[in-house]
């Protein structure tokens, strides 16, 4: 067992399985989620969308719960059950009151270790997923996000929707879904973590009793080289009112040396109110309602962009001030009051997430699963602190060059 700092504490099974908890002091809730490092990128192309479906499947019944009583089992002390998947990982979750704990470890183990997948539940769920697609697809805000991807990421897993296609979902057998746990939900493969007023030795035993299962084969993660980036510039139609649109580029993995450089670019940029992209595009101009920019990482890529809902009259007005604002910040040192007030801003959201369990378990998981350990707020805090306005300027000055940007369009039907 090894300890991080006083309050987090770590300790990984013979079997390979890894608890982590933190214990936050005056409060009375815990949050504890199982994770699982799989998701839609470790999926076979057949399968796509299996990870996202396995997730809702596991609600619905074990050898001792029916999914009614999985719902009510957690609701009926006043806590909650949920889950989500993602493009690396899976979660499944319950907060609660800490002396409900061993209620929601028991009931989060055994839809890990006891789902039974049963052909009717099955169909029911298939519909379910394929309104859920509907939904995204009637969303124009969702679309743009699942077409960017799949062509800034094309023939590879990461630039398949975490959710599938409609012809991979509707056709899953129940024997899918054992062999996919079988292979992806082994016990290295799976950490348990917990942040509240919790006890590790208590959580430790807990789940050695609960989950823990010595013998399990190694998982085995192929290995998914990228291809080269391809520039595009990619067009739909739809009968809608507004043009949304995307500008943006393959970003930074999560360990990458210029990744805080790029979190206070991205807080400089779009990153509330008060940033560039916001005062300028909307406030200046009114050119639309909604504008910011986002960034994501994986283990070895990222996705960084700017997207903007405007209409559609406005679209070139709004690139060129777009481009404008990177080529601003990619040509001139951002003044230091201006720098000092974007690390502010980026501390400030690390602190306030601190006041929820459920942020805090999610930290702790992903320091785990990306890191192998716990980066506390202090080393993020110095990180952020650490750079200078000519190191952003060094980084800016290659990663907002407008010739690496590719962009995607939606716009309304004629």
């Amino acid at each position: 067992m090894t300890k991080d700092a006083i309050h987090h504490q770590k300790t990984t099974l013979p079997s390979g399985l890894t608890i982590a908890t933190e214990h936050i002091d005056g409060v009375k809730s815990v949050t504890a989620g199982i994770w699982v490092k799989t998701g839609s990128r470790h999926e076979n192309e057949n399968l796509a969308g299996v990870t996202h479906y396995l997730e809702h499947m596991l609600f619905k019944g074990t050898h001792k719960r029916t999914a009614f009583e999985i719902a009510q089992s957690m609701e009926s002390v006043g806590g909650y059950l949920n889950a989500f998947t993602s493009t690396e990982y899976t979660c499944y979750y319950s907060r609660c009151l800490d002396t409900q704990l061993e209620r929601a470890l028991d009931v989060l183990t055994d839809m890990v270790n006891h789902s039974v997948f049963e052909e009717d539940a099955m169909e029911k769920e298939k519909k379910v997923v394929l309104e859920e697609m509907k939904m995204y697809k009637d969303s124009p805000d969702d679309y743009i996000f699942e077409i960017f991807g799949s062509s800034l990421f094309q023939n590879h897993p990461i630039g398949r929707p975490i959710i599938g296609f409609q012809e991979t979902v509707s056709a899953f057998q129940r024997e899918d879904l054992f062999d996919y746990m079988e292979q992806r939900y082994r016990r290295d493969n799976l950490l348990v973590a917990v942040a509240g007023n919790v006890d590790h030795e208590q959580v430790v035993d807990l789940v050695s009793e609960l989950l823990d299962r010595n013998g399990q084969l190694e998982t085995i993660t192929e290995e998914q080289p990228l291809s080269d980036e391809v520039h595009f510039e990619l067009e739909e139609s739809r009968q809608i009112e507004q043009t949304h649109m995307i500008l943006g580029r393959r970003s930074l993995h999560y360990d990458h040396a210029d990744k805080y450089a790029l979190l206070l670019a991205n807080t400089l940029l779009g990153g509330g109110m008060s940033s560039r992209l916001h005062q300028n595009i909307r406030e200046k101009y009114g050119y639309c309602y909604s504008i910011g920019t986002f960034n994501q990482s994986f283990t070895d890529s990222g996705m960084f962009g700017v997207y903007i809902g405007t209409d559609k009259e406005y679209v070139d007005h709004v690139r060129t001030l777009i481009f404008d604002e990177f080529e601003t910040i990619r040509t001139n040192l951002v003044d230091e009051k201006e720098l000092s007030e974007a690390k502010q801003q980026l501390k400030g959201k690390l602190l306030l997430a601190q006041e929820s369990t459920s942020n805090r378990m999610t930290r702790l998981a992903k320091s785990e699963l990306y890191f192998g350990r716990f980066v506390t707020l202090d080393e993020l805090v110095e990180q952020i602190d650490t750079v200078t306005a000519a190191e952003l300027l060094e980084f800016s000055g290659n990663f907002f060059d407008p010739a690496a940007y590719s962009e995607a369009r939606l716009l309304p039907s004629a």
